[in-house]
């Protein structure tokens, strides 16, 4: 096995004998960031599900490996992927509002994602808490942490799903448009946010989006899905040079040429700008 390959999938995957994901292929190394790129209704959401282990859990099928440090999750049991979840593979959903429970502080919420994985909810876990609201940019703080959903912004909602996703350090970390449901400005933070994150911890991310601005700003490699199946898969750098027809369509719906983002990449990078235009 490739040490430096985290991740590999190949499947297909259907609802009521109808396929939906055609023959997908695509690898993720350690520390990439790899952005999945489409238009709605590509399959973005249902290949998540698929990599998570719930696409049964709405009617569909997964045939096909989904290599995790060479182990394939397609062949475990809901225990053991229940036992994976949130420890090596990280999620964060793109509704913040309502992936959060309304009847639960803040606190509460990393005490039963704590709990899942860990015996106790002692002072390691207030002293891991508190590290990551720090790194997420929120108050590291008890009034904070009392807090509802309901009591704090959508933003914030979104960077503590970030915070919970990070919180048994997972080695692989997937992010289902996370910057959907927010505003250009937030978009930009959260992007930001995941950048030093993956720097930070050398997290590899699967970065889920239709938005190719935020990809070009934030990836290292994209990968362009298409009716179901990965049609192109070529370096960030590179996709001027793109081929297929659907990476063209996507190239061209840009407000700003990719040669001029690519261009000032560095610059877009440190400024937020790149995430800026897509608002």
């Amino acid at each position: 096995m490739n040490i430096d390959r985290l991740l590999r999938v190949r499947l297909e995957a259907s609802y009521a004998g109808r396929a939906v994901l055609h023959n997908v292929r695509l690898e993720l190394k350690r520390g990439e960031v790899l952005g999945l790129v489409g238009p709605s209704g590509a399959g973005k959401s249902t290949l998540v599900l698929s990599l998570l282990g719930l696409l049964p859990w709405r009617g569909g099928q997964v045939t096909g490996e989904v290599l995790l440090r060479g182990e394939n999750l397609l062949q475990m049991r809901e225990r053991q992927l229940r036992a994976l979840r949130g420890r090596a593979v990280g999620f964060i959903p793109q509704s913040p509002m309502s992936a959060l429970n309304p009847a639960l502080s803040l606190e509460r919420h990393f005490k039963e994602a704590w709990r899942a994985h860990r015996s106790k909810a002692g002072d390691a876990l207030k002293e891991r808490m508190y590290t990551l609201l720090e790194e997420v940019q929120l108050p590291a703080s008890r009034d904070f942490l009392c807090r509802r959903p309901a009591e704090i912004s959508v933003g914030q909602a979104q960077r503590v799903l970030i915070a919970l996703a990070l919180l048994h350090e997972p080695a692989l970390l997937i992010a289902d448009e996370p910057t959907s449901a927010l505003d250009p400005v937030t978009q930009t933070q959260i992007v930001e946010l995941l950048r030093r994150l993956n720097r930070r911890y050398e997290v590899s991310l699967l970065y889920v989006s239709h938005d190719l601005i935020s990809v070009l700003g934030l990836c290292h490699r994209m990968a362009v899905l298409d009716a179901g199946t990965i049609v192109e898969s070529l370096d960030v750098e590179d996709v001027c040079g793109a081929q297929h027809p659907a990476t063209r369509r996507l190239l061209e719906a840009l407000p700003v040429p990719a040669e001029v983002l690519l261009r000032y990449r560095t610059q877009f990078r440190e400024t937020g700008y790149v995430s800026a235009v897509a608002g």
